[in-house]
């Protein structure tokens, strides 16, 4: 299988086999083309390169909204010309094999649930902190279904004077802190106190995040990855003390938080959506 993870300045393709990435080629998006076909092209053109007549499917993840039906992707983040993309579609009539698109939220999900750590586990919510706050649901060993492919998008429930992802991901300490989370995390790890306090605070909202999770769709695991979740000494503690607040704290005495371990998991995730047979 071949797995794309579209981001908002490159797509990066990578060759599964047996669960394990054989191949990795990638390739920067044009920042200043107002032509939604440049990155569609660059694309083919990187899957092209691996493309030979073992490969059974390919599959995307993206950071929008998808059709899944028709693979038709819309209003990618960063990407502000691709409005419609009739994705599937195009890839298919190129490549003559089956095409999986979905957010890389899921993707994220899927990935864990096929290639990670706790592959097998059956019924667990996948949460992406970087930039923002993404989430894949996992019921009964697949992706909850849904109707416009939004379902686990914890992130951008509204919460305090926003939205969760403006204090549980990078956007807090972008908003807070006028800070990225690079610039917080090598302060935190050279012992500055304000930046450990950040993500003590971010943690605690973090908390109230997984609170919201619980009782929304009550999963027994959530496995939080993403470039914020690298931090995780920095935030875990004060996370806990918030979740451990939640209404009905008896839900906890079967429930984990765990963090992703899974290398190449954008890549892998998004062949995961790619069925085994």
């Amino acid at each position: 299988m071949i797995g794309v993870d579209l981001g908002g300045t490159k797509v990066a393709v990578g060759k599964i086999s047996a669960g394990i990435l054989t191949e990795q080629i990638s390739g920067n998006i044009d920042q200043a083309s107002e032509d939604p076909m440049d990155a569609v092209r660059l694309m083919r053109n990187l899957i092209q390169e691996l493309m030979d007549d073992k490969v059974k499917g390919i599959g995307v993840g993206v950071p929008g909204l998808v059709n899944r039906d028709w693979g038709i992707v819309y209003d990618v983040l960063n990407i502000p010309n691709w409005k419609e993309i009739p994705l599937k579609a195009l890839l298919e009539e190129k490549f003559k094999v089956p095409v999986y698109i979905d957010n890389d939220a899921n993707c994220f999900a899927m990935g864990e649930y096929r290639y990670g750590s706790y592959s097998g586990h059956n019924d667990f919510v996948g949460i992406t902190l970087g930039t923002g706050m993404g989430s894949g649901i996992i019921k009964n060993g697949a992706l909850l279904p849904d109707a416009h492919c939004c379902s686990g998008e914890f992130g951008t429930m509204a919460y305090l004077d926003g939205i969760f992802e403006n204090y549980t991901s990078g956007m807090y300490f972008k908003i807070k802190y006028g800070k990225n989370g690079e610039e917080v995390a090598e302060k935190a790890l050279a012992g500055e106190p304000w930046a450990r306090q950040a993500y003590r605070e971010m943690g605690t909202h973090l908390g109230k995040a997984i609170q919201t999770i619980i009782m929304s769709v009550d999963p027994p695991l959530i496995i939080i990855g993403g470039s914020v979740a690298k931090a995780r000494d920095f935030f875990k503690e004060t996370m806990w003390e918030s979740i451990r607040q939640i209404p009905f704290p008896s839900v906890l005495d079967n429930f984990r938080v765990e963090f992703s371990e899974t290398e190449y998991i954008a890549i892998k995730g998004a062949a995961a959506l790619c069925p085994l047979k």
